[in-house]
């Protein structure tokens, strides 16, 4: 009886979802507020390899969206820092934290109005190996990993309040 009972008490809890108010942060498609907010973005220079990788990886994911006529300038300013960690008695440092920090503005082009002025960040641990080219490898890898998080961080936030 117990196991007939939990499909018909999923379902009427998913049922109760629908009148919550909730709406998927996507919804329509490319027609939708977000994708259309979104596809009117054009992303500002950043300066340093950081930049480079952050903006393309911001421009690999609102080409997504479509093209639009561009409304609004995101403007990000990064602040990269590599720490260690773990340290041996011989002050030989055998783990690393790179913390990738990003300050973005979301800027309506025609009249430079600041519509969004935001932080934030994320870090990775590295091991510091004994081959100084497999710690620069993962150190750059880190950063990779880094600015995808941050641009997808970021987009989120922007079509987040393009709901609004």
């Amino acid at each position: 009886m117990r196991r007939a009972a939990l499909p018909a008490l999923s379902l009427a809890l998913l049922a109760s979802l629908s009148g919550c108010g909730l709406q998927p942060l996507y919804g329509g498609g490319r027609n939708g507020a977000a994708a259309k907010a979104l596809a009117g973005i054009k992303v500002a220079p950043i300066t340093g390899k950081q930049g480079w990788l952050m903006r393309n990886a911001l421009n690999d994911r609102l080409a997504s969206m479509g093209q639009g006529t561009p409304r609004y300038t995101l403007k990000v300013q990064l602040d990269d820092k590599i720490e260690g960690l773990g340290v041996r008695a011989d002050d030989t440092v055998t783990r690393e934290r790179r913390t990738l920090r990003a300050r973005y503005q979301l800027i309506d082009s025609t009249d430079g109005a600041t519509l969004l002025d935001e932080t934030t960040g994320w870090d990775a641990g590295i091991d510091v190996t004994s081959s100084e080219y497999a710690t620069v490898a993962a150190e750059d890898t880190a950063l990779e990993r880094l600015t995808e998080i941050i641009a997808d961080r970021i987009l989120a936030r922007v079509a987040l309040g393009a709901q609004n």
